[in-house]
């Protein structure tokens, strides 16, 4: 999933300053779990700005919209009518949910009140791990389910640095070290075989640096 963090009231209050009627937009999926962009957190949001827009004197008119998700745009019409309205949207979605609110509604200004960190999983109770940085051609078959790209703070795809101790990080001792976990997996799996294999430099034009990507399944396009 993809992991948020919510950006500071201040900071949003600044940017709403020229608005008095806006409308929060929680996001029911991702955010949701990681506790940062759901309803429950977009109630508590609004409450919070009208407080600080009231101290200033200077009442702020807030409605809290909740669509499934922002991403997808049959749910997107589905709150048009809600915020028609009003003078801006503050999105509680992901970076990519404040892009597609941002197309969808042209005529109004859509900014962001998350900071979208990582795509990770949950690990614990309030606590959210990075797994993946979406680099475009997965090789977890070859290193045991446990990414290189992600997991190794260097992004090494050939073995350790060599600057790794006791299984921690040279970089950070509070991580362990990627290749530790990619051999110790391999080598429960019976497979260290595949550290034979030498990993040719990454392309990294599937990844970032290539510019936005599409992924098309063409028999489903109508």
């Amino acid at each position: 999933m993809i992991v948020a963090e919510q950006k500071p009231v201040e900071e949003i209050i600044r940017y709403l300053d020229k608005f008095n009627k806006i409308a929060v937009a929680a996001c029911g999926t991702c955010v949701t779990v990681c506790m940062a962009g759901g309803e429950k957190e977009a109630l508590t949001l609004a409450s919070a700005l009208r407080i600080k827009r009231l101290e200033q004197e200077r009442p702020l008119e807030v409605k809290v919209v909740t669509p499934k998700r922002q991403c997808d745009i049959e749910f997107l019409d589905d709150i048009a009518h809600e915020i028609g309205d009003c003078e801006a949207i503050l999105s509680l979605g992901c970076g990519a949910g404040v892009q597609f609110m941002a197309e969808k509604f042209k005529e109004k200004p859509v900014l962001p009140g998350l900071n979208t960190k990582f795509m990770g999983v949950t690990r614990d109770v309030g606590i959210w791990t990075e797994m993946c940085q979406g680099c475009g051609d997965c090789i977890l078959e070859k290193t045991g389910g446990v990414c290189p790209v992600t997991r190794c703070s260097k992004s090494n795809f050939n073995g350790p640095c060599g600057g790794s101790s006791n299984g921690k990080c040279e970089i950070n001792p509070g991580i362990d070290c990627g290749w530790q976990l990619i051999y110790d997996r391999l080598k429960a799996l019976g497979m260290l075989e595949n550290l034979y294999e030498i990993m040719p430099p990454k392309d990294w034009r599937s990844s970032r640096d290539g510019g936005p990507r599409k992924v098309e399944k063409k028999e489903v396009v109508l």
